[in-house]
């Protein structure tokens, strides 16, 4: 192999930037919540799960007649691999925002985590919020 060989790029697509803490991206969102956007809330490292980045969402319009007007605008923590979250986001938005107060749910999901009775989505995005909607998430 030739020394040019050793320092020539491999072609191909472009790894996307790095998600990092306080970033907003915009996403592929479902059918009118093309506004929607979500922000990072805290990126972990798991040795049996790879990367889950923990997020947030506004301006989504999830339908539950539990809230006010009988939609949720907004989801406050949910997690989600990296590899799922790379497929969603389309453009950065902002490279620093301020972030919601996620600390409460992180707790709660982080102690069911713990006790294998948590996990997170490995799917697109806007299915992942679509499943919220369904209310597939509550126990029967």
């Amino acid at each position: 192999m030739s020394a040019f060989n050793i320092f020539r790029k491999k072609e191909g697509k472009p790894l996307p930037p790095a998600y990092q803490v306080g970033q907003e991206w915009n996403y592929h969102t479902r059918p009118g919540e093309e506004n929607s956007t979500l922000k990072i809330l805290k990126i972990e490292a798991y040795k049996e799960y790879g990367t889950i980045v923990h997020i947030a969402f506004s301006g989504v319009c999830i339908k539950n007649p539990k809230y006010p007007n009988g939609v949720l605008e907004e989801v406050l923590h949910l997690l989600v691999a990296e590899q799922a979250l790379r497929s969603s986001t389309t453009t950065l938005k902002n490279d620093q925002v301020s972030l919601p107060n996620y600390e409460l749910g992180y707790g709660s999901w982080k102690a069911a985590f713990d006790e294998q009775q948590a996990g997170h989505f490995g799917i697109p995005l806007r299915e992942a919020i679509q499943w919220l909607e369904d209310g597939t998430y509550e126990v029967k």
